[in-house]
């Protein structure tokens, strides 16, 4: 229970930061700015490995979590439980923002800007980057050690600077998932629960190559 309740309050830290810094830029007229929130989503992914890593991991995210079980990493009994408290710490974070910002359209829903597609793409080749360094700089199917939070968070950030204005950057299916249940906005849903998965997975046998002995 430990490990679970580890995904749900990170999972829940990181959807309240970093959808919390979309509606508040949005609400104060760009204070935060784009970059601003990229920062947040970076910091608050470092902040909860940190946190959270030695505990559950730190996945927080559906797809990190099923990448580890192809790779062979994570057990496949736990795959339920850690999901189902990634989407938990998700949905309470996207409530507790409705509560907060009730009028606001989308509560900072991943939206393509641009074509579906164009965001599906995207959406597959900054996850791979992603889960390709989570899996380099993990042991096993845990984020330990001084620089993994350092590399995984700024991976994040890096990626949500220069992708986030067209695809939103979510790499995440939880994340996704409870804004736009709880927006009302669908329509472009399926791109952020596919798209991430099957980006996950491509980057382990990626890693695999890359850890194979000589």
């Amino acid at each position: 229970m430990q490990k679970y309740f580890a995904e749900t309050l990170g999972t829940f830290a990181l959807v309240f930061c970093g959808t919390g810094a979309i509606i508040i830029n949005q609400e104060s007229n760009g204070v935060i700015t784009h970059v601003g929130v990229a920062i947040t989503f970076g910091l608050v992914v470092m902040s909860m490995i940190y946190a959270m890593g030695e505990v559950s991991g730190a996945h927080l995210n559906p797809a990190v979590t099923l990448a580890f079980w192809v790779a062979g990493r994570f057990p496949m009994r736990s795959i339920v439980p850690f999901v189902g408290s990634q989407i938990i710490g998700a949905f309470a974070a996207s409530g507790l923002l409705y509560f907060l910002f009730p009028t606001h359209g989308t509560l900072g829903a991943t939206l393509p800007t641009g074509s579906a597609i164009q965001s599906f793409v995207l959406e597959i080749v900054l996850t791979f980057l992603l889960m390709l360094v989570i899996l380099q700089v993990s042991q096993g199917s845990k984020e330990t050690g001084w620089f993994a939070g350092l590399a995984i968070g700024g991976v994040v950030l890096l990626e949500a600077m220069f992708a986030g204005p067209i695809c939103g950057a979510s790499m995440n299916p939880a994340r996704s998932l409870a804004p736009a249940l709880i927006s009302g906005h669908l329509e472009s849903l399926w791109v952020y629960l596919l798209a991430p998965i099957l980006g996950a997975f491509l980057a382990v046998p990626c890693s695999h190559i890359l850890q194979k002995p000589n």
